[in-house]
């Protein structure tokens, strides 16, 4: 790949990976705006990788207070720790099953079409739109209940289908729950360690060959560009939150479907 493909695709992954506004819309428009052949697989192992250290990285504390109660849940102790860690492994659980069934019905395939994408930019940034506006900004994520948790899993599920965005459908969830827009942003990035790392691995096990070629130049190169402009997009999406409504990233939603349903429809 030439240098410029491998830095725009790093920064459109890194960037609407996190931001509520699809990033599988824009990762449709690069090659059809620009020519370029498919990146390869390595490539998207990587990126996903450098995704996933953004997070990571950003949350630090809160990613090392779920790995102390990761292990307090191994001995069996309660406690505010292994609570939250429980609910983000049990909220990971229905992406994980219709994950499966998409996979093993041939779905998955089907629903990558550029109409499908652009009609879910569409309904889901108007879900959003909704979300924003009833919900209250009273809980935090140290009020998360199993049943709010379980319930913004399931919405995470529904990332799956293309044109979704997981980013956006989770906050949209946690925000009809009563969550703060920063809290609710806090609780989706958190969610998304296990959801992206999941999909990182599966994308190198449907590769027959192995991960062949997974550390070449090219893969490692994009996986450093994803990850700084990921942690950029983190940090941005945090701060904005604190400030302003979600309505900038419905419109945005609006503009990213409509344009893509005039490519689909001409």
């Amino acid at each position: 790949m030439s240098i410029e493909q491998i830095v725009v695709l790093a920064i459109v992954q890194g960037v609407t990976e996190f931001l509520p506004i699809s990033s599988s819309g824009h990762l449709i428009l690069v090659p059809a705006l620009t020519g370029w052949k498919d990146q390869g697989l390595a490539t998207d192992i990587m990126v996903h990788v450098g995704s996933l250290f953004a997070i990571l990285v950003y949350f630090w504390r809160d990613v090392l207070q779920l790995i102390a109660g990761g292990f307090e849940l191994l001995r069996l102790k309660w406690t505010d720790r292994s609570r939250l860690a429980a609910y983000i492994l049990l909220a990971t659980i229905p992406a994980v099953i219709f994950g499966l069934i998409l996979k093993s019905t041939g779905l998955a395939g089907e629903m990558r079409g550029i109409k499908v994408i652009a009609w879910n930019a569409i309904i889901y940034g108007a879900v959003m739109l909704v979300a924003d506006r009833v919900g209250s900004s009273l809980r935090q994520v140290k009020d998360m209940t199993l049943p709010s948790a379980v319930s913004i899993g399931l919405a995470q599920a529904l990332a799956l289908i293309p044109g979704t965005s997981r980013s956006g459908i989770t906050i949209s969830a946690a925000r009809f729950l009563g969550f703060s827009r920063a809290e609710a942003a806090r609780f989706s990035f958190l969610l998304g360690i296990p959801a992206i790392a999941g999909a990182g691995l599966l994308t190198a096990l449907d590769d027959s060959g192995g991960a062949e070629g997974a550390l070449s130049s090219d893969a490692l190169l994009a996986a450093a560009f994803t990850f700084i402009s990921a942690l950029a997009s983190i940090a941005f999406l945090m701060a904005l939150l604190r400030r302003i409504t979600l309505l900038p990233f419905v419109i945005y939603r609006f503009i990213l479907g409509g344009f893509l349903l005039v490519l689909a429809y001409t």
